[in-house]
């Protein structure tokens, strides 16, 4: 069966930089779509960003645009989150999620996902 690992998570200062990393194995990495969800202590799990198997097909949320970068590395069946300018406000477990990209569109509801690691923690801190 799929498992996706999670790693990289920490206890960071505001502003500094994180890269998280997600291995998979038994799933086809290169015809799924990976996503990035987060879950704070007592909020729901919120959708972080996204990327498809077509180069460019990229989505992020409006709360970490321009700050974190997503990416993949189909040779290494990992895909990856760059954290920049961190806030605060970016404390969770963030998890990461596959689900077969039968369609191009980029799902920001975790429903929509079929395979989930189970997450690392960051902490933020002032």
């Amino acid at each position: 069966q799929a498992q996706l690992v999670e790693s990289g998570g920490g206890l960071v200062q505001a502003g500094d930089s994180l890269r998280l990393s997600c291995a998979t194995s038994g799933l086809l990495f290169n015809t799924f779509a990976m996503a990035w969800f987060r879950q704070a202590p007592g909020k729901e799990r919120e959708f972080v960003a996204a990327i498809g198997r077509s180069v460019g097909n990229i989505r992020y949320a409006d709360s970490v645009k321009g700050r974190f970068t997503i990416s993949r590395d189909n040779a290494k069946n990992t895909v990856y989150l760059q954290m920049n300018s961190l806030k605060l406000e970016d404390t969770a477990v963030y998890y990461c999620a596959a689900r077969w990209e039968d369609v191009t569109t980029l799902f920001t509801s975790i429903t929509r996902y079929k395979y989930w690691g189970q997450g690392t923690q960051v902490t933020v801190s002032s």
